[in-house]
């Protein structure tokens, strides 16, 4: 099959920037950015208070299973987001983005209410496992389908420099990561044991919740993209994508993980560090707090970046990096287990993760034609994160503990690096070619 470019335009060239289109371009980055970050700030709070959360929910007599239960909980949910993304997918390419996105918004704040207000163990047994997971089905439902529906209306809307303009849904994720870490720094250093147990552990879901409305009322005032409206509809846009997109779909689900797994093992390092470490619990968020930054601050430069080089090289040089780094970081923490070690491993998992996750939302986009984008974006996306981002805190749990050593996430990572390159040769060939 003939090379394509490495290029990042969705569309036919793009219009001139004009004032409008830049305002408009602007509003899709906030409101792509509040539904992001809420969806990523539920998760990152589950993750990083699982701890607390094994112990309310799932009590037993090993406290290494109650943290498997937890992150089996955590793991389940993800099994749901790539049918969340085909179906919300879907009905965004047959009856628009902005609507895909209410939609999404919605049901992300349903399943963080839900958390926020669920009876513990020792209020209503067994059940309270149950509630737990229901509310992560509705918030993997909804998230399944908020990467990509936010992803395809920023580039649709973005006038030019779409890797830019995409990345900035990325760099909410530092936000999110920031305020999460932040939210268990400043809990497990200053709340009394008893109290943080007792109903401290749920004030940022009380947050997540209440930033919801702010981001419905800015999404209620977007207009449709122009690409959606004047374009051509598919009649059944799941079917299309899973038959004469399939490989491109596939393609997309491998390179997606080095981003994923940045994520997921900077969400894993407090529980990481707590229970095996013996890192004090407030500072091991410390790692989070500084990898919430670096998203933040280096993502849109990234993102500028990737539309001078293409997405394609920035995400494989990145891969390659986290490839060589996965041993040696791990070897440097686990034999000095202090708090300026953690911190900088986190660190640099966070740089991996602006680096390779800044690029990728504008190469997803441009290995799918706009009548399928939606849910070809998203069936990818859910596909790789679920694959192999959402099972890694379980599998990292089982793995340390059947194995008792603590450098197996470094292989886990370095594995996931090698699908990730191998997706990325394929991307190579079908990226801007419609």
């Amino acid at each position: 099959m003939t090379s394509s470019p490495t290029s990042t335009s969705t569309a036919p060239p793009a219009p001139e920037a004009d004032p409008a289109r830049l305002a408009a371009a602007r509003k899709a980055v906030i409101s792509s950015s509040i539904g992001a970050a809420l969806e990523w700030f539920d998760i990152i709070v589950y993750a990083s208070f699982a701890v607390v959360i094994a112990k309310n929910f799932f009590p037993a007599g090993d406290a290494g299973l109650g943290l498997i239960l937890t992150f089996a909980t955590f793991t389940i949910t993800y099994l749901v987001r790539p049918l969340g993304g085909l179906l919300i997918g879907g009905y965004g390419d047959r009856h628009g983005r902005k609507k895909a996105l209410t939609l999404t918004l919605m049901l992300m704040m349903a399943g963080t209410l839900l958390m926020a207000a669920a009876p513990t163990h020792a209020t209503v047994g067994v059940w309270a496992g149950v509630i737990i997971l229901v509310s992560r089905l509705i918030q993997g439902f909804s998230a399944g389908a908020e990467f990509g529906t936010a992803t395809t209306f920023l580039i649709e809307t973005a006038p030019h420099r779409k890797a830019y303009y995409a990345s900035w849904q990325v760099a909410s994720q530092g936000v999110s990561m920031f305020l999460a870490s932040a939210f268990g720094y400043v809990l497990f250093t200053y709340l009394p044991e008893d109290d943080l147990y007792a109903w401290g552990w749920r004030l940022p879901f009380v947050v997540g919740v209440l930033v919801g409305p702010v981001g419905l009322y800015i999404r209620a005032r977007l207009s449709e993209t122009e690409e959606f409206s004047e374009g051509p509809r598919e009649r059944a846009p799941v079917r299309a994508t899973l038959t004469r997109h399939l490989g491109r779909v596939l393609a997309g689900a491998a390179s997606v993980g080095v981003a994923t797994i940045s994520v997921y093992l900077i969400l894993y390092m407090p529980t990481f560090a707590v229970e095996s470490l013996g890192v004090p619990a407030d500072a091991a968020y410390l790692g989070g707090v500084v990898a919430g930054l670096v998203v933040l601050a280096g993502v849109p430069f990234v993102g500028r970046l990737a539309d001078r080089v293409g997405p394609v090289r920035v995400m494989t040089w990145t891969a390659v990096a986290a490839l060589l780094l996965a041993w040696p970081l791990f070897k440097v923490l686990t034999s000095s287990p202090t708090v300026p070690v953690l911190v900088l491993v986190v660190a640099v998992l966070g740089v991996v993760m602006a680096f390779y996750f800044a690029p990728l939302p504008a190469l997803l986009t441009s290995l799918y034609p706009g009548e399928v984008r939606n849910t070809a974006v998203s069936a990818a996306y859910n596909t790789g994160v679920t694959l192999l981002g959402g099972i890694a805190p379980l599998v990292l749990t089982w793995l340390i503990d059947r194995t008792g050593s603590l450098d197996s996430p470094s292989l886990y990572y370095m594995g996931v690096a090698v699908v990730s390159l191998v997706g990325l040769g394929f991307a190579r060939r079908w990226e801007g070619v419609r």
